[in-house]
């Protein structure tokens, strides 16, 4: 395959793995080498990258960094978050739901470009080549895809320093840059490697980049109000935002007060366990405060049918099939529910913690206090009860009759 590949466009973030990848291909595939950056509000400034790729010979036409946090959050993480997603009960999907728009976008470039190939970073243990490369073949099934790390035998951090040394690739440690293996975006930032390959050993205080301490968050909590439009975030304190401003607002926030802290050991689906640690700060509060609004304007077997489906959802967004017929079909339900999901959402922000309040909708409430009051009302007659409660056992009833034991 190497002699056929004459373009090749990389998902570059100009640290040294992509580095290396990038002067690898053009040793080992003799290929002219596209680089895209996508700036999905990892917080990282993105110039340097575009200067690393010009000093590896790079054109600077060949060089694409494109800003994808209002996309990323409008397209991917709210039509999320309207399901309520979470993976094996606990991850907010934080590193799963970028993958797809990131190959959506390089896949694009791909075809603007005239290029053959698309390559990626992810190694051969993870979830993440499965979900850039689903993405790809989804868009365009003719695309070659070159996986470096299930090729090379750079496979230790001391061949990879080697390598770079070798070939005079910046190894210098950024400031302030962790030692663990990290991906950041606007929802959530991760963490592996090092000690938590222990699932014994805690995670190390100062690993935490984004949120406080819960212990040393402020002692006064804080009151916030998030108003919903059809299941999606559209303000915070009645000040309307896009959604990229949003999220970063709710991270502001959740950080501040030291919420959205997760240590977990997952099911990858290669097939092992691993251990991640997770900051998502904005999204964790999201989360209580969707389901909180639902809880007053979504009927109850519409509320029950979403959770039900909701872990098969969540494991297609972990797999890395957003853009399958099945997660399309599952979003086509859950938008639907959604339309009367309008109103806000008051909560408490204290010490690690996300309390709701309180919860209105104007128009779309389902919560009517003359049938749920303890008082006397004029509107449930309480007699009605019995026969439904009768009707319900008649099964048990039946059974019992013809000697049945439960």
């Amino acid at each position: 395959m190497k002699n056929k590949i004459k373009k090749v466009v990389l998902a570059y973030s100009g640290g040294l793995d992509t580095s290396i990848i990038l002067k690898w291909l053009q040793d080992e595939y003799k290929c002219e080498v596209i680089t895209f950056t996508a700036d999905i509000g990892q917080g990282e400034e993105l110039e340097p990258a575009k200067q690393k790729a010009l000093s590896l010979g790079i054109k600077e036409e060949n060089i694409f960094i494109k800003d994808l946090k209002d996309e990323f959050v409008k397209d991917y993480v709210f039509p999320m978050f309207r399901a309520n997603a979470l993976y094996e009960g606990e991850y907010l999907l934080g590193t799963s739901i970028a993958r797809p728009l990131i190959a959506k976008t390089q896949a694009q470039i791909a075809i603007q470009t005239k290029a053959d190939a698309v390559s990626h970073g992810a190694t051969g243990k993870g979830n993440d080549q499965v979900r850039f490369e689903l993405g790809y073949l989804a868009f365009n099934p003719e695309l070659k895809i070159i996986a470096p790390w299930r090729e090379w035998d750079l496979n230790s951090r001391e061949k990879l320093l080697a390598y770079a040394q070798k070939h005079g690739i910046d190894i210098s440690k950024k400031k302030g840059k962790s030692p663990y293996s990290m991906d950041a975006n606007l929802l959530h930032i991760s963490y592996e490697g090092l000690i938590l390959e222990n699932p014994t050993c805690p995670p190390e205080d100062d690993m935490w980049r984004w949120t406080k301490n819960p212990k040393e968050a402020p002692n006064e909590s804080e009151i916030i109000e998030l108003e919903f439009q059809k299941g999606d975030l559209v303000a915070i304190n009645e000040k309307k935002l896009s959604p990229a401003e949003l999220l970063t607002q709710l991270n502001k926030l959740g950080a501040k007060h030291g919420i959205g802290r997760l240590d977990i050991v997952e099911n990858r689906y290669v097939g092992m366990k691993s251990r991640g640690c997770y900051e998502t700060p904005g999204g964790t509060i999201l989360l209580k405060a969707h389901r909180a609004i639902e809880s007053i304007t979504l009927d109850r077997e519409a509320s029950h049918l979403k959770d039900e489906l909701m872990p098969k959802y969540a494991s297609l967004i972990y797999n890395g099939y957003w853009f399958s017929p099945e997660r399309l079909m599952l979003q086509a339900l859950i938008d639907e529910s959604q339309k009367y999901v309008n109103g806000k959402v008051k909560l408490e922000l204290y010490k690690g913690n996300a309390i709701v309040i309180g919860r209105e909708s104007a128009n779309d409430s389902l919560f009517n206090a003359a049938y749920c009051t303890f008082e006397e009302d004029e509107v449930y007659n309480q007699k009605d009860a019995a026969g439904f409660i009768k009707l319900n056992a008649l099964r048990f009833i039946i059974a019992g009759k013809n000697g049945r034991k439960f």
